[in-house]
């Protein structure tokens, strides 16, 4: 009886100790999946130092674009920042926050501290050409009255724009574009979003940012490559890649550039899109 018993216990324990190692190991894999927090990649103290004047009178959006609503916003993109190594995770947000501290900027080539020290300044677009309506795109339909000029620190800009984002991040960017102004995690959601989402045949500038995109045949013809560049296309290329030395596209780099320095990372190749056409 007691040979019995001693052989039960040895087989629970041998059971239990299997199970825990197993939880163990799962939790592990778990932990290591699991994106690193955005604090660790940007913390407050360096994101002040990039938005230096962002809080500056002369800027219309200031108080608006906080740290919190960055941090906040960033959430609801767990693989924005957190795809490959270190230094692949710090160049993708050094490119993000430059492209919209372009899109935002209140900087002039005199300003104090520089040009590309000033983003994150406007949250709307200053005397608008248009309402920025597409009457031809009837799966979004624009609004009486409705502007879908740029606002937030990517600009979202036309109806096409608000409705799809409206429907990914639950508010209705038809009916009420203005919220994008008016919200400010909202506000850096939009810009995730679009920073985020593949639109055909635009691949989404974080897969080009980690190195997951690969150009197809109409790319290579088009002269698209891989690199900071091929964000600005995806971004405005319309109005600004093909075009030799747009000042534009050079802010855009300048900021890059600036923000590679402060995050310790390169900025890598083909950092404009002169020679690119943009996308049909």
């Amino acid at each position: 009886m007691e040979k019995q018993i001693s052989l039960t216990l040895c087989l629970f324990f041998f059971i239990f100790s299997i199970s825990s190692s197993l939880h163990e190991t799962e939790a592990r894999r778990h932990s290591y999946n699991k994106p690193a927090s955005i604090t660790r990649l940007i913390s407050r103290s360096l994101f002040d130092s990039i938005f230096i004047h962002k809080e500056n009178n002369a800027c219309p959006a200031k108080g608006f674009y906080t740290y919190e609503a960055f941090v906040e916003a960033t959430r609801r993109f767990p693989r924005f920042a957190s795809v490959g190594a270190l230094r692949t995770r710090r160049r993708e947000v050094a490119a993000f926050l430059a492209q919209i501290s372009h899109e935002t900027t209140g900087g002039w080539a005199t300003a104090p501290d520089g040009p590309y020290a000033w983003g994150l300044c406007f949250k709307e677009e200053v005397s608008p050409q248009s309402n920025y309506c597409d009457a031809s795109n009837t799966e979004w339909p624009c609004f009486p009255g409705k502007s879908y000029k740029g606002r937030g620190p990517i600009q979202l800009s036309w109806n096409y724009n608000y409705g799809q984002a409206g429907r990914a991040l639950d508010f209705d960017g038809l009916r009420n574009p203005e919220m994008v102004a008016n919200n400010s995690v909202l506000a850096f959601k939009t810009a995730l979003w679009f920073w985020m989402t593949e639109q055909t045949p635009k691949p989404s500038c974080h897969d080009v940012m980690i190195g997951r995109y690969r150009p197809t045949k109409a790319d290579l013809a088009a002269n698209r490559t891989v690199g900071f560049g091929l964000t600005t296309n995806i971004i405005n290329g319309g109005l600004e890649c093909g075009i030799p030395g747009d000042g534009r596209v050079s802010d855009r780099v300048g900021y890059f550039q600036r923000y590679a320095q402060l995050f310790k990372v390169n900025t890598g190749p083909n950092l404009d899109c002169e020679n690119q056409r943009p996308f049909s």
